[in-house]
C-alpha cells in the first residue's frame, strides 16, 4: 500500500477509484490491485477500516474481547489492502463524481469520471476509468424531544470512541433504540468499564409476528448463532425494558433525565449520556448526486441504489458495493467488493471472460448465501412509525436549519408540498452541512403522514455536487478546467 500524504502524490489517472475503505472498499481494493488494475482508496478516516472496522490498525482497546471476535476479523481485510499496490489516501473527502464532459457540458467520454478530492486544505481533480462507491451505511435519524441536548449521541458516535480512542461515556448511561447495533454496542460499553443504567427497546410488539415467516431462513444464516448469542447474553446481563415508546429526553444545559412508557407505565431515569439508535440505512446522497437510479426497499425502509449482481449501478462505470447498496453486514460488504473488483478488471480488459466469469460464479454465490436472513433482521427490527414521525411539534427534525416537526407539519399542510425537494425551498431542511443525512429520512416520513400517501411516493431529495462542505480555499486552489468547472456548476 502506497500512503499518499500529499493530494500532489497522486496520479492524474486511475483505472478504479474506490470512495471509502470499509470493508467493501478493502476488499475491493486488494482484489483489483491483485488483477492489474491501478487503483486508488480515498479514504476520510485517518486509517482504514470504515465505521465496523474503525482503528482496526491502530486501536487502543488492548483487551481484545472489548470488541468482540467479529470487530478484530477486520485486521485481515486491512493487512490484504496494506500488501498490495494501492494508493491509499486518508483523511480526504470526495466532495465531486462527475461523468467526463466536454466544454458544452455533453458527456464526452462515457464511463469514466472526474474526481473531486480535498485533504489537508487543498483540492485535486483526477480521472478515473472506473468508480467504486463504498460509502457504507449511515444511521436512521431518531428525532425526539431532546436529542439535541448536550450528552446524546447516536450508537455509532459512542462506538467510534470507544474504538478509535478507548473512551467510554462517563457517568450514568442509557442506550435506547432497537436494533442488533444497539445490543453490541451495550456489551461492548459494559465490557470496557461504562456505567449502563437502562437499554430501553423501543421494538415494537408486532414485529415478531410480521418476522416469523423469515425465521427459517435466518435460522440457517450466517447471522443466526451470532445473532442468538448476542441476544441471550443481553437478556441476562443488560438492564433491558422492553415495549418503550413515548422517548422523552430532559434536562436544562444537558441531558440530566429520559422519561418513557413502558407498556402502560411511566418511567424515569436520571441520567448523564443517552445513546439513540434505530437501524442504518444505505448513504445514498453521491449515488444521488451521479444519477445513479434508486428505488424505494420497504425491508429495509430506505431508499437504496438500483443494482445488479455484480453491483453495478444504472450508470455504466459506476458499481455500489457493501452497505452503501443495501444493509448486509460486513462479511458480504467485503464479497460484494471483491465482485465490484472483479466486473471492473474485466471491463477494462485486465482478465478475460472466461477467468472472469469463473470468479464471479463462486463470488456471486457467496454474496447470495450471505445475505439470507437479512428479511427476519429487517421486520424484527423495523423501526417504530411514532419514532420516525414525531408528533412533539417542538422536536428537531433538521439540526443544521433548526427546523422543528411542526414547522414541517404546518408547511405541508399550508402550502401543499408534494415532496422533499419543494420543502426544501421553503424551510431549507437538506441545505445544511450534512446535506439532508441527519434529517431526509425524517422529513419523508412527516410528508408521507401528512398526505396519507406511501413513503415511496415522496420521493427523496434530488442531490447535487458538491455532496459535502468545501471552502472556497480549497476551491480556488483547483486549476482551471472544463472538468473543475463541471465540478461545482450546473
Amino acid at each position: 500500500m502506497n500512503k499518499l500524504d500529499q493530494l500532489d502524490a497522486l496520479s492524474d489517472e486511475y483505472d478504479l477509484v474506490i470512495v471509502g475503505a470499509g470493508p467493501a472498499g478493502l476488499a475491493g481494493a486488494a482484489k483489483a490491485a491483485k488483477l492489474g488494475l491501478k487503483v486508488v482508496v480515498a479514504d476520510e478516516n485517518p486509517a482504514p477500516g470504515g465505521q465496523i472496522y474503525r482503528g482496526i490498525t491502530n486501536s487502543p482497546v488492548a483487551k481484545k474481547d472489548i470488541l468482540g471476535k467479529a470487530y478484530w476479523q477486520g485486521t485481515e481485510l486491512a493487512r490484504a489492502l496494506q500488501a498490495s499496490n494501492c494508493d491509499y489516501t486518508p483523511q480526504t473527502t470526495v466532495w465531486s463524481a462527475e461523468q467526463t464532459r466536454d466544454d458544452a457540458g455533453a458527456v464526452a467520454k462515457p464511463a469514466t469520471f472526474d474526481i473531486g478530492m480535498s485533504k489537508g486544505g487543498k483540492t485535486r481533480l483526477i480521472h478515473a476509468r472506473r468508480l467504486l462507491l463504498a460509502t457504507g451505511a449511515l444511521e436512521r435519524p431518531f428525532p425526539v424531544p431532546g436529542w439535541t441536548l448536550p450528552g446524546v449521541m447516536t450508537a455509532g458516535a459512542a462506538q467510534i470512541m470507544l474504538k478509535t480512542s478507548g473512551l467510554v461515556p462517563a457517568g450514568r448511561t442509557v442506550l435506547a433504540g432497537s436494533g442488533p447495533l444497539l445490543l453490541l454496542l451495550a456489551d461492548q460499553l459494559k465490557r470496557a468499564g461504562a456505567n449502563i443504567v437502562g437499554v430501553l427497546d423501543t421494538t415494537a410488539k408486532g414485529n415478531a409476528r410480521s418476522a416469523l415467516p423469515h425465521l427459517p431462513e435466518f435460522l440457517f444464516s450466517s447471522y443466526s448463532l451470532y445473532g442468538l448469542k448476542l441476544w441471550v447474553k443481553g437478556k441476562f446481563s443488560l438492564p433491558i425494558v422492553n415495549s418503550v415508546s413515548n422517548l422523552r429526553i430532559g434536562g436544562t444545559d444537558k441531558v440530566e433525565r429520559i422519561s418513557f412508557l413502558a407498556g402502560a407505565k411511566e418511567q424515569v431515569l436520571e441520567c448523564d449520556h443517552v445513546l439513540l439508535h434505530q437501524g442504518v440505512i444505505p448513504a445514498i446522497n453521491m449515488s444521488n448526486a451521479l444519477g445513479c437510479a434508486h428505488r424505494w426497499d420497504e425491508g429495509m425502509h430506505a431508499w437504496v441504489p438500483v443494482i445488479d449482481d455484480l453491483f453495478q449501478s444504472s450508470v455504466p462505470g459506476i458499481a455500489i458495493a457493501g452497505d452503501a447498496g443495501g444493509i448486509a453486514g460486513a462479511t458480504s460488504a467485503a464479497v460484494s467488493g471483491r465482485i465490484a473488483a472483479v466486473a471492473a478488471a474485466q471491463a477494462l480488459d485486465k482478465v478475460d471472460a472466461r477467468t472472469a466469469s469463473a470468479m464471479l460464479d463462486s463470488l456471486v454465490k457467496e454474496a447470495k448465501r450471505l445475505g439470507a436472513g437479512r428479511k427476519f433482521i429487517e421486520a424484527l427490527y423495523r423501526p417504530a412509525s411514532r419514532l420516525m414521525c414525531p408528533t412533539d411539534p417542538s422536536t428537531i427534525i433538521c439540526r443544521c436549519e433548526e427546523v422543528t416537526a411542526g414547522q414541517v407539519r404546518e408547511t405541508i399542510q399550508k402550502l401543499a408540498v408534494l415532496g422533499p425537494n419543494q420543502l426544501k425551498a421553503y424551510l431549507r431542511t437538506g441545505m445544511g452541512p450534512c446535506q439532508g443525512r441527519m434529517c431526509g429520512p425524517s422529513v419523508i416520513e412527516l410528508i408521507a403522514e401528512e398526505r396519507n400517501v406511501p413513503v415511496e411516493e415522496v420521493g427523496y431529495f434530488r442531490l447535487r455536487m458538491p455532496v459535502k462542505p468545501i471552502t472556497l480555499q480549497e476551491l480556488a486552489s483547483v486549476p482551471q478546467s472544463t472538468a473543475s468547472k463541471n465540478a461545482v456548476m450546473r
